[in-house]
C-alpha cells in the first residue's frame, strides 16, 4: 500500500519513516517543501492527487503554541486551510486521510481523562485552529480518522526529553512545573499504531479518537523518570524541583490537565499505546546510545529497560 504523509521532518513524520522502512507491504511517501506547502493549497493538492496513495497521514501543522498567539493568519493558514486542502485531495481520490490533533482543544480546566465526545473549549489560538482544522476535515470527507495525542517526545527534533537531558549536563538543580497533568507520548508508538490503522480495512472505524501513552504523571515526574534512566545509563542527571504554572508564566495557558481517555481507540482497533516509562526508557536509551551525549560506560550498559 502507498502511505502518503504530510511533512518531511518534525517528530512523527520522522517516526514514520523509521518505522515504515522495514515493511514490506508499505511503500511510505513523505512529500514537504517545495511540491508541499501548507500555505499554498492548489499546488498541495496537485502534489498530494499526483502521488495517487491509497491513504493520506495529515501530520503536517504550525505546533509552535507560543508563537501562534502572534501569528494567527499563520496558524489559521496552516493548521485549518492547509488540512482542508489534504482533506479535499483524500476526497478527491476517495481515499481515507489520517489527521493528527491536540489535547489543546481542551481548556484542560476538568481533572479528569477527557473523552471524544467532552465539551472542548481551548484556550490557546493553537488549540482554536487545531479544533477548526479537526472540524474542517471531518466535513469534508467522511473517510476521517482524527486522533488526538499529547505531550510527544521522540529521538528528533526538539522536546521534552531531548530538552532535560541537555540542561542536565550543565545544572545541578531543574525546576519543573508540577501541576500539569498529561500522558507523555512516544511518536515511535504513534507511528507504529498509526501503520497498524492505515492498512486495515476503515469501514465502521472512521471517526474521532484519543491516542496517547498509557498511564498518567505531571512535567516533574516526567522529568525525574527520564533523568533516573538518563543516571543509570551513565548518562547526564540533575535533581528536579518543584515549581506551580505560576512560577513559569508563558505566552500561551498551557492546560493544567492534558489527559486523555483511550478507551474508544482500543475498542475499535485492539491495541493501546505501551505505558509511558518504558517508552521514555526506550528513547533515552537511544539518545544515549546514539553518543548524543558522552559514551556509556561498558559496565553500565546493562542497566535499565529496553
Amino acid at each position: 500500500m502507498k502511505v502518503l504523509v504530510t511533512g518531511t521532518s518534525g517528530q512523527l513524520v520522522s517516526s514514520l519513516i523509521e518505522r515504515a522502512a522495514p515493511l514490506r507491504d508499505v511503500k511510505l511517501i513523505a512529500i514537504g517543501r517545495p511540491e508541499f506547502d501548507l500555505t499554498q493549497p492548489i499546488p498541495m493538492r496537485e502534489a498530494i492527487v499526483a502521488a495517487r496513495p491509497g491513504v493520506i497521514i495529515s501530520a503536517a501543522a504550525y505546533t509552535a503554541v507560543d508563537r501562534a498567539e502572534d501569528e494567527p493568519a499563520l496558524a489559521h493558514a496552516v493548521n485549518v486551510v492547509g488540512a482542508a486542502c489534504v482533506a479535499e485531495a483524500a476526497a478527491k481520490l476517495g481515499v481515507p486521510v489520517i489527521h493528527l490533533s491536540t489535547d489543546y482543544v481542551f481548556s484542560g480546566d476538568d481533572r479528569r481523562p477527557r473523552r471524544e465526545d467532552d465539551e472542548t473549549r481551548p484556550r490557546t489560538f493553537y488549540g482554536a485552529t487545531k479544533l477548526e482544522g479537526e472540524r474542517t476535515v471531518a466535513s469534508i470527507t467522511p473517510h476521517h480518522i482524527i486522533l488526538r495525542t499529547s505531550w510527544v517526545y521522540s529521538p528528533f527534533g526538539n522536546n521534552f526529553v531531548k530538552t532535560m537531558l541537555r540542561l542536565a549536563e550543565s545544572r545541578d538543580t531543574l525546576t519543573v512545573v508540577s501541576d500539569q497533568y498529561g500522558s507523555p507520548t512516544s511518536a515511535l508508538d504513534l507511528a507504529t499504531a498509526i501503520l497498524e490503522i492505515a492498512t486495515q480495512p476503515h469501514k465502521d472505524r472512521f471517526g474521532l479518537y484519543h491516542l496517547a501513552g498509557t498511564g498518567e504523571t505531571n512535567w516533574s515526574g516526567f522529568a525525574r523518570h527520564i533523568l533516573a534512566v538518563s543516571r543509570a545509563n551513565g548518562g547526564p542527571s540533575a535533581s528536579v524541583r518543584d515549581i506551580a504554572s505560576a512560577d513559569y508564566p508563558t505566552r500561551a495557558r498551557r492546560p493544567q490537565d492534558s489527559r486523555l481517555c483511550t478507551d474508544k481507540f482500543e475498542k475499535t482497533f485492539g491495541r493501546r499505546l505501551p505505558a509511558w516509562q518504558t517508552s521514555v526508557e526506550t528513547v533515552v536509551r537511544r539518545l544515549l546510545y546514539a553518543g548524543q551525549w558522552p559514551q556509556i560506560p561498558e559496565s553500565r550498559q546493562a542497566m535499565g529497560s529496553e
